[in-house]
């Protein structure tokens, strides 16, 4: 399903600052929802999409690459979820864009340097096969 980028952040529970541009936002539950770019994912492992970019990708002085990197320091620090919503571009000549979200995944910040930062996403019940049950003892 296509959505405005308003829509897709809406789904996850917050506002963009930016209507049509909106790189990040915080949503109600604490996670970080991010605006990725289909140009930026990788697959390093098995049941692990990354997503590797940088601010500098973006135009020098945006508010909107600032939020960015006030996001991605908090998302790292605090350990916060990440939600997806990938955006693809529909036509150069009218600018215009389409959006989905992708709900079945929760991502992680594992990279971030003031620039180049690295989120890797899982499907929630991936990361409990890859953990191996631990019974308590009695």
């Amino acid at each position: 399903m296509h959505l405005s980028l308003v829509e897709a952040f809406g789904r996850f529970g917050c506002k963009p600052t930016d209507r049509l541009r909106a790189l990040s936002a915080m949503a109600a539950d604490g996670a970080l929802v991010l605006n990725c770019s289909p140009a930026h994912f990788g697959h390093p492992a098995q049941g692990v999409l990354r997503y590797e970019d940088r601010l500098s990708r973006e135009a020098v002085g945006a508010k909107r690459t600032e939020l960015l990197g006030q996001h991605l320091t908090l998302a790292l620090e605090a350990a916060l979820p990440v939600r997806m919503i990938v955006t693809s571009v529909v036509s150069e000549t009218k600018r215009g864009a389409r959006c989905h979200v992708r709900s079945d995944l929760i991502g992680k910040v594992v990279q971030f340097d003031g620039d180049h930062f690295i989120v890797d996403f899982t499907r929630p019940s991936e990361l409990h096969q890859a953990t191996p049950a631990v019974r308590a003892s009695r």
